[in-house]
């Protein structure tokens, strides 16, 4: 089978009965349905005027709906996820910034996107599920009736998904991904896990972030593989999932293996009844206790892959086994090609340390209506990650920091990465999470938040203690608050740029 290059042909490489879209509770929709569901939208949506190109923002609850309702919208226009617990002003920001056509909205949903819209003069799509038939299945009933300028299914260099970045440390960047990107990244992913039409994800990542909607729909659906919609992460309900869903593989962040690892001891027997293929973790680093545990607890292997939204996920994965999986290591280039960059623009050898550089058919090719960033983001035809790391001679990549996130105290450069591995050692530590905090002197100094193990105790002496038996003494943190649960974002990766005021430790 030839590789797909839009959403129309990945859609289309999936056996007529094998079970596309699937969800807790539910008859599983076929890729017979799917894609049926996709061309009767696509009608809908041209005979209301929108078609290529067009930005349709979608304010779904996770679930089958919102993952069909991305494809459907995808295949013939701009689909644009958005957060569902955003605010009115939030909305008002994101629907002016992306240019929306229209908002589609679950019908009769009493949500801020509603309020925002009006004030933007932005018609609504409402969204009706059709509970009684197969997940995912809904209908659409927009508007008016107008035909669209450019019908029909995308071409491969047409927008399918535009996505915002994070906006930590400036305003959001407007992200263009195209058909290509999108489905190069899936074909890398799915080639990568070595899918096959027997495999089924079980996805609790949120559907409006690039980790779930090609990690874990795309990859499995180009693989003619099913996908198992929930309505999001729910440690008290995994396994629960996982019992009735008989996955083969499941893909989350660290802050979610961890969670369901503080629950696996109850669940023993769900364990044993439901083996999984292997385990992939991505987003961010991995702690490698927690990898280790996971391996234990679930007796698989632990892929962990390293991804960004500019590249459509997936750069760098380590590979299955037999093949060396390293813990703390992102693995090796897995799609893209991957290189190691100083900042005058020359690559560096093995070993050398400098910034993360990716090019491939799964990279943006630029910021929308930003010149300054994609100046600063493309050197010599490589996108430059901002992030900092190191690739040896076998070409395994570790990361060693986000370049914005390296602290800098009194002139010594400090990754805090570094630091969380040592701390992650510690046999009270649960989660550590090491960030700037500032101080009048020396600019910056270390701070830990820290999450202690259920039943253990330690206190900011121990830790410190600790640190200091085992690191330089510039690194070791002297801010240290112990708390029940870290502030997360909103797809439950933790944040260290900006949880220094999070936690009031800015005067």
């Amino acid at each position: 089978m030839t590789d797909a290059n839009n959403l129309a042909e990945l859609m289309a490489r999936g056996a007529d009965g094998a079970p596309a879209i699937r969800a807790p509770g539910r008859e599983a929709m076929s890729f017979e349905n799917l894609r049926a569901l996709g061309q009767a939208t696509l009608g809908v949506l041209n005979a209301a005027g929108i078609g290529r190109n067009d930005r349709i923002a979608i304010v779904l609850p996770n679930g089958p709906e919102m993952g069909c309702a991305f494809l459907a919208v995808a295949a013939g226009a701009t689909a644009a996820p958005l957060n569902p617990a955003y605010k009115t002003d939030e909305f008002e920001f994101y629907l002016s910034d992306l240019g929306a056509k229209a908002v589609i909205v679950e019908a009769g949903a009493d949500t801020p996107v509603i309020e925002a819209a009006a004030r933007l003069e932005i018609p609504l799509i409402p969204l009706t599920p059709q509970t009684s038939g197969p997940a995912g299945a809904f209908s659409l009933d927009p508007p008016g009736a107008a035909p669209a300028a450019a019908g029909g299914i995308a071409a491969p260099d047409d927008t399918a998904l535009i996505l915002h970045t994070s906006g930590t440390t400036s305003r959001p960047k407007i992200v263009p991904l195209s058909q290509r990107n999108v489905s190069a990244s899936a074909r890398n992913i799915s080639g990568w896990l070595n899918l096959e039409a027997r495999d089924c994800c079980l996805n609790v990542m949120p559907l409006f972030h690039i980790h779930g909607l090609i990690a874990a729909v795309l990859s499995s659906l180009y693989a003619g593989a099913g996908v198992a919609c929930t309505p999001g992460f729910n440690a008290l309900q995994f396994f629960s999932w996982l019992d009735e869903i008989k996955p083969s593989w499941y893909t989350a962040v660290p802050t979610m293996h961890q969670t369901i690892l503080a629950r696996a001891g109850r669940n023993r027997e769900i364990l044993a009844r439901n083996p999984l293929r292997l385990i992939r973790s991505s987003s961010s680093s991995l702690p490698a206790p927690v990898m280790s545990e996971l391996e234990e607890v679930f007796g698989a292997p632990v892929i962990e892959a390293y991804g960004m939204t500019e590249a459509a996920h997936q750069m760098a994965c380590n590979p299955l086994p037999p093949r060396e999986r390293r813990p703390g290591c992102v693995g090796i280039a897995a799609g893209p090609e991957v290189a190691i960059m100083a900042p005058d623009g020359e690559l560096l050898a093995p070993g050398e340390i400098g910034e993360i550089v990716i090019r491939g058919d799964n990279v943006t090719k630029g910021y929308e209506n930003n010149d300054k960033a994609n100046a600063e983001a493309f050197t010599l035809g490589w996108f430059r990650t901002g992030d900092q790391g190191r690739m040896d001679g076998a070409g395994y990549l570790t990361l060693t920091g986000r370049l914005k996130e390296i602290i800098n105290r009194g002139g010594e450069k400090i990754s805090p990465r570094e630091v969380d591995d040592v701390l992650m050692t510690h046999p009270a530590i649960a989660q550590a999470v090491v960030f700037a905090v500032p101080h009048d002197k020396l600019g910056e100094d270390v701070g830990a938040a820290i999450v202690l193990r259920e039943g253990e105790a330690a206190n900011e002496r121990d830790i410190r203690d600790y640190a200091a038996e085992r690191l330089a003494a510039f690194k070791v943190p002297r801010k240290i608050v112990l708390l029940d649960e870290i502030p997360k974002g909103a797809t439950g990766k933790l944040q260290r740029i900006g949880l220094a005021e999070k936690l009031g430790l800015v005067r």
